[in-house]
């Protein structure tokens, strides 16, 4: 699941930054982006993530299995350094290693264990927050760089997160026809659709780390409260201090990053002759000299004046 999301996340951001930037919450861009092959190959890789996240779900508690999501980032970033030559500051590169930390912990603490079923009012629960979070994915697409990047990458965090809550009790249906028959199982569907759409957007506007980052941090801490209140996620005993320090240094590491992130690439398009839609380089800024000066007498085309004699009066 790690590798997959990270692989998902590098190409996905490849073709993001090849698509026109979208300044509204127009669905449309999904449509745009899977014209990449780029993006087709890592949404294929996002789908197998989802698949064996959601397989993992139905024994493993959501604060482990949601904050090893954000492992992918160390994936899309070293990727990117070998691939594309991103360059990552030191600071940066620590906050990777702290995030590895983070996440061991939280695998050692974990204690597997079934889902409990959320009644209707936490289904209610899951429908309002669709809402909430398309009403404020307006106001936000209309940031750019590393803070629409951030703030659009939170939103789909909070989207990814709602759909984890529903998969965590959706992955213990006992049968096919309670698993298609549960309202979760569509609740999952269209928050995972409004994620995408909003991770989209949110790596157009240039930072992919900062993205993805802000997408993880946002996405772990509603799903970790909920599963441990509500759906009976568990810690072995004794281990609670190295749950909570695990899931701390994750969460400080995911913010960090966002922290640290700077873009990666420059989103400038110009349509060639076909109509298409080509990324270019920003013009190289060059030095300007200023100009020498010149004396009244040295102007090209000015000739000296004559004074004029004045007429006298009668």
């Amino acid at each position: 699941m790690i590798a997959a999301y990270g692989v998902a996340n590098l190409l996905q951001s490849m073709a993001a930054t090849r698509t026109a930037l979208h300044h509204t919450f127009d669905p449309g861009l999904l449509l745009r982006l899977v014209g990449h092959r780029s993006y087709l190959v890592g949404l294929t890789c996002q789908v197998l993530g989802f698949v064996l996240a959601f397989l993992a779900r139905r024994d493993l508690p959501l604060f482990l299995v949601q904050a090893s999501v954000a492992a992918g980032l160390g994936v899309t970033a070293l990727l990117g350094v070998l691939v594309l030559k991103w360059r990552l500051p030191a600071a940066e590169v620590l906050l990777l290693v702290l995030l590895l930390v983070g996440i061991t912990a939280l695998v050692l603490a974990a204690e597997p264990a079934p889902s409990r079923q959320l009644g209707t009012a936490g289904v209610v629960a899951l429908v309002a927050a669709l809402g909430v979070i398309g009403a404020l994915g307006f106001p936000a697409v209309r940031l750019h760089g590393v803070p629409g990047s951030v703030a659009l990458g939170a939103l789909a965090g909070l989207a990814f997160s709602a759909a984890a809550v529903a998969a965590r009790p959706l992955a213990s249906a006992h049968s096919f026809d309670a698993f298609l028959g549960n309202p979760l199982l569509y609740l999952l569907i269209v928050h995972s659709i409004v994620g995408q759409l909003l991770l989209g957007l949110a790596m157009q506007r240039g930072s992919t780390t900062a993205a993805v980052a802000a997408m993880d941090a946002a996405g772990a801490v509603p799903a970790a409260v909920v599963g441990l209140l509500l759906l009976g996620d568990r810690i072995w005993p004794g281990r609670e201090w190295l749950a909570g320090v695990g899931f701390l240094v994750t969460l400080a590491a995911v913010l960090g990053l966002t922290r640290y992130a700077e873009p990666q690439h420059q989103h400038i398009l110009l349509p060639d002759q076909r109509g298409r839609e080509l990324p270019v380089r920003p013009p190289a800024v060059l030095p300007v000299r200023p100009a020498p000066r010149l004396s009244r007498s040295a102007v090209p085309g000015r000739r000296r004046s004559t004074p004029i004699a004045p007429v006298p009066r009668r």
